[in-house]
């Protein structure tokens, strides 16, 4: 579940994303399993070769891809996604929430 965001930022996303481009959208979340982190950022982007070849800049591998609901994507935490926002030249992500 995604908060913070609208339903347009987030139709915006999957739209971009569906596209065949990289799109890139920062939520709040809780995994039990990651306490420490209250956003996520999410990278995904359809063609599943265009997003392995985006992430190797990052140091993303291809296994770290999710799948969920038909939309492949990284999840990036803490300061791999502040990086990755700041190099995307979406520090307005980064204010928004504060990270």
């Amino acid at each position: 579940m995604a908060f913070g965001i609208t339903r347009s930022e987030l139709n915006a996303f999957k739209e971009k994303a569906q596209r065949g481009e990289i799109a890139i959208l920062t939520h709040y979340w809780y995994d039990e399993r990651f306490p420490q982190y209250k956003t996520v950022t999410k990278a995904g982007c359809s063609n599943v070769e265009t997003l392995v070849k985006w992430g190797k800049q990052y140091g993303l591998k291809r296994e770290w891809i999710h799948y969920q609901k038909g939309l492949p994507h990284f999840d990036l935490l803490g300061e791999n996604a502040r990086d990755v926002l700041k190099k995307e030249g979406l520090e307005s992500q980064l204010e928004k929430f504060k990270q």
